[in-house]
């Protein structure tokens, strides 16, 4: 089993060296792909030193040597990646000892495209454990059961009751599968949620298993420089960005003549919500008037949600 782990490097040079390392210590890591994304700090030095430090640390920069995002350096990672298999790890993120337990023994059955597990939380500092606490709190991001492959995305989309979350950080795919049928992967002009998007769409294509989803896999590195501080502060509001998301999914279903009609209607009444929770005020309350009389389940699954209900009131 040869696994390639890819890392996207931005403003991370206090963290990464502890994620590479995390992730060294599987011998089923066959290389760590850096991907330095044109970090305002050291980032890059830091990864330098890495890879003259370890063999199987490869860096790499986007050609142009500019930044490009997440999403970009994750492609370009993939692009690079020689292993059999795909794991994700943000910079300041890391892997426990149990990682690829599941992997080890699932991905014997072909038919396993990619495995998923629980994620945790570790707080940097206690600044940053005051300010998101309320956010993250020491709950796992995981889900609830285990699920059949086809019961994946409809539970992503709230459509089975509770299922709750998986982070791609806690994702392993086949890499040959992804390739042929998931492409493209992380879509880039998503200035957010690319990870999001791409878990919708490529659980539909692919058989995705749950791992060990009681106890944490790997942990979300929380620290006040991270990109959720953009959003708290408001400098990226969260409705904006959700609308960018589900407009691109609900364009992904439109044009996917095989997505069953169910899914299709139940996505684009929650692009609508967030559509029409985003929208200036008088548009706001013609698109509900609009909505009430020809789709009113558009409006009655938008006040499910208490960040709908928030923007809209």
């Amino acid at each position: 089993m040869k696994i390639s782990v890819i890392i996207p490097v931005y403003n991370a040079e206090k963290y990464v060296a502890q994620a590479v390392e995390s992730a060294l210590q599987f011998d089923e890591v066959s290389e760590v792909i850096l991907v330095e994304d044109q970090s305002p700090d050291n980032a890059l030095e830091v990864c330098q030193n890495l890879e003259k430090k370890y063999d199987r640390v490869k860096l790499h920069q986007h050609p142009d040597k500019g930044n490009h995002g997440a999403g970009a350096s994750r492609n370009l990672g993939i692009e690079k990646a020689t292993g059999d298999f795909i794991a994700f790890l943000d910079a300041d993120d890391y892997y426990l000892p149990n990682r690829f337990d599941a992997e080890k023994k699932l991905f014997e059955d072909q038919e396993v495209d990619a495995v998923y597990g629980a994620l945790g939380v570790h707080y940097y500092s206690e600044k940053a454990k005051e300010q998101y606490y309320s956010l993250f709190g020491d709950r796992l991001t995981t889900v609830y059961r285990k699920h059949s492959p086809e019961d994946v995305l409809p539970g992503m989309l709230n459509m089975k009751g509770s299922f709750g979350l998986f982070s791609i950080d806690a994702l392993t795919l086949r890499r040959k599968p992804l390739l042929e049928k998931a492409r493209p992967i992380f879509k880039t002009h998503l200035r957010l949620h690319q990870d999001t998007e791409f878990l919708f769409r490529s659980s539909y294509y692919l058989n995705f298993y749950p791992g060990i989803l009681n106890e944490a896999v790997a942990m979300r590195g929380v620290h006040e420089s991270n990109r959720i501080t953009q959003v708290d502060s408001k400098k990226v509001r969260p409705s904006i960005t959700r609308v960018m998301l589900w407009k691109e999914v609900n364009n992904w279903a439109e044009n996917e003549l095989t997505v069953p009609k169910d899914i299709k209607r139940h996505i684009k009444r929650t692009y609508r919500s967030w559509e029409i929770a985003n929208a200036p005020f008088l548009k706001k309350w013609g698109m509900i008037f609009k909505y009430m009389i020809t789709d009113y389940k558009s409006i009655r699954s938008g006040l499910y949600n208490i960040n709908f209900r928030k923007e809209l009131f």
